[in-house]
């Protein structure tokens, strides 16, 4: 199992919480350059009623938190699914080393499916990598939206 494999299974760990608590599940881990996991987060709009609780948006505060500083310049994002506009927005801003994602996301993707943000001319752009344990990533989504269409 590659490194990127492995952080993202321990975001997946995450995403299958937020699917437990009724939240879309979706997770994310900031990791810093030596390997420390510096920021989880997971999906919790419903339970703080926050548009912008995003399992990235929460990774990445409590990152910058951690590391006293904003600028997350040689860090990496690891998140189970394609980033939106928002989350998108931050990795740009928190000036991010690199994206890594597992499955696309053909409704709200800001990375490749919907739109392709990192290919315009911002300040900022990571390195992107897709596709990270992309089945594993769809499935979680899929069985959660399986389960809410049967309730």
């Amino acid at each position: 199992m590659t490194a990127d494999e492995e952080y993202m299974t321990r975001a997946l760990e995450l995403a299958e919480k937020a699917g437990s608590m009724g939240e879309i599940p979706v997770g994310a881990i900031v990791v810093d350059p030596d390997g420390n996991i510096i920021g989880e987060g997971y999906n919790l709009r419903e339970h703080t009623n926050s548009p912008t609780a995003h399992a990235e948006i929460i990774a990445i505060e409590q990152a910058a938190k951690r590391l006293g500083s904003w600028r997350l310049t040689n860090c990496t994002l690891y998140v189970t699914l394609e980033p939106c506009p928002m989350c998108a927005g931050a990795v740009m801003n928190a000036r991010l080393k690199r994206l890594v994602y597992g499955a696309f996301d053909d409704k709200n993707g800001a990375c490749a499916s919907v739109a392709a943000l990192f290919d315009e001319k911002f300040t900022h752009i990571p390195f992107v990598r897709s596709r990270v344990l992309q089945e594993r990533c769809g499935a979680v989504l899929t069985e959660f939206f399986n389960k809410l269409r049967l309730s």
